[in-house]
């Protein structure tokens, strides 16, 4: 039965993350057995959740999770929801710490839209997790060591007992990713 892979982009970006894209051609040039869907997630936490929601009840029932750093947040959130299979690049972790340095008017960098976000909106994103990971071998965990917003280590320990692959050096941006398409595409078992 076809899949189809949710990819969700960071905070402050859009679907025209050049992660995003690159592993989409890569994902078409494989298969015609799995789709891959990239949407431009809205920069309102309660908007993007309802989005996810739908596009998840519209695409169901085989559905796998990929998300960079926020987007990475709300693809294990989903993938644990739902029983399934994430990866997660570069990903924000509970409880989003330091996250309150948003609060107030922002801009996507890549839309240029200008947004404001609140102690509530950052309240309401921090209930989108869960106490315990119930299957950590179903998240396959990216990571690049000189990520200059997100402690690995932090992460690597959030993480303990998922598939963690670690490169030491980069930045937050995954400048490895195009090295970690076969591994991706096997952990998901695309055919």
């Amino acid at each position: 039965m076809p899949n189809t892979i949710l990819y969700f982009h960071g905070f402050k970006s859009s679907s025209d993350s050049g992660k995003a894209q690159d592993f989409r051609k890569f994902i078409e040039n494989q298969t015609s057995q799995t789709k891959i869907l990239i949407p431009d997630l809205e920069d309102s936490f309660q908007e993007a959740n309802k989005q996810i929601e739908d596009l998840i009840s519209e695409n169901a029932p085989n559905i796998l999770f990929m998300g960079s750093s926020l987007g990475g947040y709300y693809a294990l959130y989903f993938a644990e929801l739902y029983k399934t299979k994430s990866v997660l690049i570069n990903p924000a972790i509970p409880p989003l710490k330091d996250f309150e340095i948003h609060i107030g008017k922002n801009e996507n960098y890549a839309t240029g839209n200008k947004f404001t976000i609140t102690k509530n909106d950052i309240s309401y994103i921090r209930t989108l997790y869960h106490k315990k990971i119930s299957e950590p071998k179903n998240h396959l965990i990216l990571l690049e060591s000189k990520d200059e917003i997100l402690d690995y280590i932090e992460t690597t320990s959030y993480f303990k007992g998922s598939l963690i692959d670690i490169v030491y050096g980069g930045n937050h941006s995954y400048t490895s990713i195009k090295s970690k398409f076969i591994k991706i595409k096997n952990f998901f078992g695309i055919e």
